[in-house]
C-alpha cells in the first residue's frame, strides 16, 4: 500500500505547474548579467532547444523491482502537438491556452512527465518565483552545494503552491532536488544522474530516492 501511495504522490507532484504559466520555447531577454536560473537552463542546453523539431521519450516509474508506470510521449515544440501512448492506446492533443475538458487528463500527465524531463528549462519558461542563491547540505549526498528554491503561485493550476529546491555545483548541472508540498506536509528528495547529451540537450535519465527503492527514469529518448 505504501508503494502504491508513493506512485500516486509522485504524479501529484508535478501537475502543480500551470498550463497558462508555461511559455515553452519562449525566448528570454538577454541581460548583461544572466540570472542563476538562466545559467542553469543554458548548462542543460537551453540555447539548442530552438532547433528542436520533435522530442520522443518514455517516462517510467519503478518501485522496488516493479515497473508501475510507463508512458511514451512524442512532442513537437514548435506546434505543441503532443501524442501519448499508454499501453495499446494513443491519444493526441495540441497544447493551447485553454485546454479542452476532454484533454485535461492527458495534459496533467504531460506536465508531470515533461517537467521531470526538462525542469531546468522550465525554471526559465514558467512563471516561477526564484529565490536568491544559497549554499547548504544536499539532502541525499550530504555534500555542500549551491541551491535555489523554485516556487509556484498558490492559486490556479492543478496543485498550486508547490516548491522545488534544486542543488547544483559550479557546472550548474542539477544533482539533487527536493519537492515540498504547498501545505508543508510532504517532502520528496531524489537525485539527478545518468546525464546524456541529445542534440545539445543534457538530459538526466535517472532520478532515485535516498534508499534507491524508488526510481523515475527515461528511455527511448530521441531529439530531432
Amino acid at each position: 500500500m505504501k508503494k502504491l501511495l508513493l506512485v500516486t504522490f509522485l504524479f501529484s507532484v508535478f501537475i502543480s505547474c500551470k498550463n497558462n504559466e508555461t511559455k515553452i520555447g519562449q525566448e528570454v531577454d538577454t541581460e548583461a548579467e544572466k540570472s542563476i536560473e538562466q545559467q542553469i537552463a543554458e548548462a542543460h542546453g537551453l540555447n539548442n532547444f530552438e532547433e528542436v523539431e520533435e522530442i520522443q521519450f518514455t517516462f517510467n516509474v519503478k518501485v522496488g523491482d516493479s515497473l508501475r508506470t510507463s508512458r511514451e510521449w512524442t512532442w513537437k515544440p514548435k506546434t505543441d502537438e503532443i501524442r501519448l501512448t499508454e499501453g495499446d492506446i494513443s491519444r493526441t492533443y495540441t497544447k493551447t491556452g485553454d485546454i479542452a475538458e476532454e484533454d485535461k487528463d492527458i495534459d496533467q500527465k504531460f506536465i508531470n512527465d515533461s517537467y521531470w524531463f526538462l525542469f531546468p528549462f522550465q525554471m526559465v519558461w514558467s512563471d516561477a518565483e526564484i529565490s536568491e542563491e544559497k549554499t547548504g547540505l544536499a539532502p541525499i549526498s550530504k555534500k555542500e552545494m549551491k541551491y535555489l528554491e523554485v516556487s509556484y503561485k498558490d492559486e490556479g493550476g492543478y496543485t498550486p503552491g508547490d516548491t522545488y529546491v534544486v542543488y547544483y555545483e559550479d557546472d550548474y548541472l542539477l544533482e539533487e532536488w527536493i519537492y515540498k508540498s504547498a501545505d508543508g506536509q510532504r517532502e520528496m528528495p531524489t537525485t539527478w544522474e545518468d546525464f546524456e547529451d541529445f542534440q545539445g540537450l543534457k538530459i538526466s535519465k535517472s532520478h532515485k530516492s535516498p534508499d534507491g527503492s524508488f526510481e523515475l527514469f527515461f528511455t527511448d529518448i530521441v531529439v530531432k
